[in-house]
């Protein structure tokens, strides 16, 4: 595998390489009666689920154009684990973050697994020894991982036990996989106590990042996030979107995502709500650790001061209240920009299509994308909004920005 750059300094740019993970054995292992305790929403159809999930990678290739540009966790997880040392930090991680669990007396079974029968044990749980553990059906949302911020890339703080062992896996790849040799020093890892979930930040522009307050991000999280950016990288401003605690909003993606430079979609009775403390931006101080503070009257003023520009909200299920529930209910704000102006979204969410339609997007499904580009290129121009078939993905509450996680644009 060539080297991998971390670029990110747009929602909207061009995509150049992102990593996904199609649903795998995992999913078969959900059941009705413990889907709730692993944050699942419904038992899914792998195959169907699979094949969703495959056509949207194929939708990115198109639009990427070239090979390689979509990368699975699945296949750096393997890679990585071929490293002894490797397996050795994971089996460490694991052990430390379950310190109920008593998993010490393991640490020597669990590292004399195989490459193969430790991958498999992390996607599943299931393994020849007597450890209870569980599936990661959560791990198709590649978004909550980590997010990569210009060169930088900022690891996850799982908020659930849940999901702890998902934070562990991006933490390893990146640590140990070569293809990352080279940004051992553009990783930004946040400190004990704090929790930070990667569909909790968008980046705005090369100098401001939006990132909310959620039921998976913590204050704490997000001000551990503003200072290690403010030190790191090239971000002047942080816009924080203070979010109910409920799993309806557990991510500021759930309610608002970039389908252009200057146009976004939201929900409405969150991201139009006026009050106090609600929106801040923080800024660089004087000195590294001070931050300025600035409050907002709402999410729009806040983006318009900091972006200097003109930004359009494009009300996810129009204007009808109960549609806009609805829609939100079925990820209708959780659209993912390939290119700007070009963006992927469910089907099912159809008055929001409708609304990006009358800002003159062409509607299409992702096999006729596919399709009229098949013998040819595509090439940037026209605004798109794709529509793609995810009845059975939509099932598990995330949307495409949920699934994907870009570590470079062009």
């Amino acid at each position: 595998m060539s080297k991998i750059d971390f670029r990110v300094f747009s929602e909207t740019d061009r995509l150049n390489s992102v990593v996904v993970h199609t649903p795998g054995p995992e999913m078969d292992l959900v059941s009705p009666h413990d889907r709730e305790a692993l944050l699942f929403e419904d038992i899914l159809y792998l195959s169907h689920a699979r094949k969703e999930h495959e056509l949207m990678c194929s939708v990115f290739e198109k639009v990427v154009g070239k090979q390689g540009a979509v990368l699975q966790i699945t296949d750096l997880l393997r890679e990585t684990f071929e490293l002894e040392e490797a397996r050795m930090d994971f089996v460490d991680q694991f052990i430390l973050a379950s310190p109920g669990a008593n998993l010490q007396v393991f640490r020597d079974d669990l590292s004399h697994l195989s490459a193969e029968d430790l991958f498999h044990f992390v996607l599943t749980g299931e393994s020849s020894l007597s450890i209870e553990a569980k599936p990661l059906p959560n791990l198709m949302f590649m978004r909550d991982l980590a997010a990569v911020v210009g060169n930088h890339i900022v690891l996850s703080h799982a908020a659930t036990s849940a999901r702890a062992r998902e934070s562990i896996i991006i933490n390893v790849v990146v640590s140990h996989h070569p293809a990352f040799a080279k940004f051992k020093d553009h990783v930004i890892k946040l400190p004990k106590g704090v929790t930070f979930e990667g569909g909790d930040l968008l980046v705005a522009s090369d100098d401001t990042i939006v990132i909310g307050n959620s039921e998976r991000t913590s204050l704490g999280g997000v001000i551990s996030v503003a200072r290690a950016l403010f030190a790191a990288t090239e971000i002047q401003n942080v816009i924080m979107v203070n979010l109910p605690n409920e799993r309806s909003c557990m991510h500021l993606d759930t309610v608002f995502t970039f389908v252009s430079p200057d146009e976004c979609v939201v929900f409405p009775p969150l991201i139009d709500l006026t009050g106090l403390n609600n929106v801040i931006t923080f800024s660089r101080g004087d000195e590294p650790d001070n931050l300025v503070s600035r409050v907002h009257e709402n999410l729009h003023s806040a983006l318009e001061y900091n972006l200097k520009r003109s930004i359009t909200f494009v009300p996810c299920g129009g204007l009808d209240p109960l549609s806009q529930q609805r829609e939100q209910w079925t990820d209708g704000a959780n659209f993912f920009a390939i290119a700007p102006g070009v963006v992927i979204g469910y089907d099912r969410n159809g008055r929001t299509f409708d609304e990006m339609a009358s800002l003159g997007y062409r509607v299409v499904t992702a096999e006729g994308f596919l399709s009229y580009y098949q013998e040819s290129t595509w090439e940037p121009g026209e605004k798109i909004a794709i529509k793609l078939d995810g009845y059975e993905l939509s099932r598990g509450r995330g949307g495409p920005r949920c699934m994907t996680m870009p570590i470079a644009r062009d």
